[in-house]
């Protein structure tokens, strides 16, 4: 098929373009080059494979690619609640506007396939699954515009998203600032950090998982369009506190005293169910033990300055 991504050479992106490549689609990327990344480099020599190096906000340049394509793929986003807060109107512009763009240009034909997030659950209740019935309730401008475009693309019927538990593990464009790869990189640099809330909740998911997720539902689309998919490890709904201590397998002098004192910005606490895409034929192939692995072997060779989004 044709496929278009935007934000192709993203965290997510920079998995995910490589391995539709492999599956022997014609891959149009669409990205920005915000973070100055060089992703991509290796995928150069296929033939298969368009890069334009533009903006999901030039509505010319989106519709003419979004209209030759047989899938489209937003993934074109300021990710984060960091960074859309600090620009809100890029946020939305980004976030939403260009993903409504291409929804409403598209025909019924066409697949479009929107990576959500699982923060829109905001604050859960103790001891009970988020499943894909449980009311949205995001806690930040990142969270309410992922949850608001979401709930868009399911009203038209001919669209499926997903509500991507956070995302974790090494990629060509690393990201620091997600939290199994922040947390791991400390324990890995400093052996040590400070812990705020240590009993918040959150689901996780590698980010090979994320791309076999895509995978995923483009052979299956007809069944699984028109609903919204929880995806995550289904036995990593871990706490703040519980996370460390696997890292603190695989780094056995990585302290992490409790303070008292403060607060994490982010109040997201939740856990999830991820019943209903398993019940498609999904399964993860990472675990948490394995990312970790991963990722320690990644910090030999990357420092913090150049790999983040905040």
């Amino acid at each position: 098929m044709k496929i278009l991504v935007t934000g192709g050479a993203g965290y997510i992106g920079a998995i995910l373009t490589p391995a539709l490549l492999r599956e022997g689609h014609e891959v149009t990327v669409l990205d920005n080059f915000m973070y100055q990344q060089t992703s991509l480099l290796d995928c150069c020599a296929e033939e298969r494979l368009t890069v334009v190096r533009g903006d999901v906000r030039d509505e010319r340049l989106l519709g003419e690619l979004a209209g030759k394509a047989d899938v489209l793929l937003p993934l074109a986003c300021l990710t984060g609640a960091p960074l859309c807060q600090r620009d809100p109107m890029a946020a939305r512009a980004v976030n939403h506007d260009a993903v409504k763009f291409m929804a409403e240009r598209k025909s019924r034909d066409q697949r479009l396939i929107f990576p959500c997030t699982n923060s829109g659950y905001g604050i859960g209740q103790e001891g009970i699954h988020c499943d894909e019935e449980t009311p949205m309730r995001p806690i930040s401008l990142y969270g309410r515009l992922k949850v608001d475009i979401e709930k868009h693309l399911l009203d038209r019927g001919d669209c499926l998203t997903f509500r991507f538990a956070t995302v974790f593990g090494a990629s060509p464009r690393m990201r620091l600032d997600l939290l199994v790869n922040d947390f791991t990189y400390r324990a890995v640099t400093d052996r040590f950090m400070v812990l705020f809330e240590p009993h918040f909740k959150r689901n996780y998911l590698h980010v090979r998982d994320a791309a076999g997720a895509f995978l995923h539902a483009i052979k299956h689309y007809a069944d699984m369009k028109g609903r919204p998919y929880n995806v995550g490890l289904s036995d990593a709904n871990l706490s703040k506190w519980e996370l460390c201590e696997e890292i603190k397998k695989q780094v056995p002098d990585f302290q992490f005293p409790v303070s008292e004192v403060g607060q994490d910005p982010d109040k997201r606490n939740y856990i999830v169910s991820n019943a209903r895409i398993e019940a498609t034929g999904f399964r993860t192939t990472v675990n948490m033990e394995r990312g970790i692995r991963e990722l320690i072997k990644a910090f030999q060779i990357i420092r913090r300055q150049q790999y983040s989004n905040v």
